[in-house]
């Protein structure tokens, strides 16, 4: 099993920014990509970004320029930095990654982000 724990959430305005942090636990033998997604009301959950523990990224076109994904192996986190909100950024976002033998998908609590004046 692996535990993710998310913070950095919160209420910022457009243009504004905000850092979000995942800090994963357990078997972290078992795990490669991590990612964040997000899920806005009434919307299905997407993609936002993912990072190998390589360090290769993966990003949606919608936050390609303004998001950041970056990953610190040596403590297990996985960070997103988000820079030049807009409104439509506001969403739960979840941390997430995946158990390579098993495939079984691992979620984090979830971290609200609100874009609004």
């Amino acid at each position: 099993q692996v535990q993710l724990v998310e913070s950095g959430g919160g209420l910022v305005q457009p243009g504004g920014s905000l850092r979000l942090s995942c800090a994963a636990s357990g078997s972290i033998f078992s795990i490669n990509a991590m990612g964040w997604y997000r899920q806005a009301p009434g919307k299905q959950r997407e993609l936002v970004a993912t990072i190998t523990r390589a360090g290769s990224t993966n990003y949606a076109d919608s936050v390609k320029g303004r998001f950041t994904i970056s990953r610190n192996n040596a403590n297990n986190t996985v960070y997103l930095q988000m820079n030049s909100l807009k409104p439509e950024d506001t969403a739960v976002y979840y941390c997430n990654t995946r158990n390579i033998y098993t495939h079984d998908n691992y979620w984090g609590q979830g971290t609200q982000v609100t874009v609004s004046s």
